[in-house]
């Protein structure tokens, strides 16, 4: 598995030619002063990819604790995300230079579309190709893009979205999606991996013992070596360190089928085709 050499030096090639780390650091529903100090502690321990959004309201905080982290900016890969009010195309062309004085960076590394808003996604998606072609920003991407919204701003711009970021967990194993995005050199990364703290099935737990890991970690593992870059989220520095020890292990093929196996098809976030945007 020598693809997967750490979370903080190197990581799949993206279809622009761009590295993007296969683990990051989440910062859903963290407010500023604890996003910034969650940062900072991430980068100390190593991390580089910050996954942020408009929506969480946290952009200075992650630009805080990116600043206090005192590492330099082409080290980091800095993620955010344009939000549902905010789609259209000039509005896109907007919210993104909202977002970038937010974060105090004259480029981003990814800009991803938040949901496939009906009768917008596919301006902002324009929007979106104008961004990289004006190089304000490396990659553009999408989140919560299914294959059919995913076809139809491809057939208009004639661009694939480098990643897809979407619910991704035992319980939702997305294959279809996923063996999609494989089709068309789309970058999988999995939002919410570790089910909202849902680790207690006996399974996880089997395995957590089996390989002397904690549950989270046998998830995350199962994440990358299906070739899914995760962003576990959380505040705390055990926590923070915890779920970056997942790359000096490898889980058997036989394991990972047998996650595989945990899939309901059950959602802990809201299904993108019957959203009220």
């Amino acid at each position: 598995m020598s693809t997967f050499n750490g979370p903080f030096t190197g990581g799949p090639t993206l279809n622009d030619g761009f590295t993007m780390p296969w683990l990051g650091l989440g910062v859903w529903q963290v407010g500023d002063d604890e996003a910034a100090s969650a940062v900072r502690t991430a980068i100390e321990l190593g991390y580089r990819s910050i996954d942020t959004a408009a929506a969480y309201k946290n952009e200075a905080g992650v630009a805080q604790g990116i600043r206090d982290s005192g590492v330099a900016r082409e080290e980091l890969f800095i993620t955010t995300k344009l939000w549902n009010s905010d789609q259209g195309y000039e509005e896109t062309l907007k919210a993104f230079e909202e977002s970038r004085r937010k974060l105090g960076l004259e480029q981003l590394d990814l800009y991803l579309i938040h949901w496939p808003v009906k009768d917008k996604y596919r301006e902002s998606w324009k929007a979106l190709v104008h961004l990289q072609k004006e190089g304000l920003v490396k990659s553009i991407g999408v989140s919560n893009f299914q294959p059919h919204h995913l076809n139809e701003i491809i057939e208009d711009t004639g661009v694939v979205p480098a990643v897809d970021q979407v619910e991704f967990h035992p319980l939702l194993s997305q294959r279809d999606l996923l063996a999609y995005a494989k089709e068309r050199g789309i970058q999988l990364e999995a939002w919410s991996p570790l089910m909202q703290g849902h680790l207690d099935l006996p399974l996880l737990q089997e395995l957590a013992a089996k390989y002397e890991r904690t549950p989270a970690q046998i998830v995350l593992r199962w994440d990358i070596q299906q070739g899914v870059i995760t962003i576990p989220k959380s505040v705390h520095e055990k926590r923070i360190r915890e779920n970056a020890g997942i790359f000096d292990f490898t889980l058997s093929d036989e394991d990972v089928t047998a996650i595989e196996g945990l899939n309901k098809n059950s959602r802990f976030g809201p299904d993108p085709d019957n959203f009220n945007f």
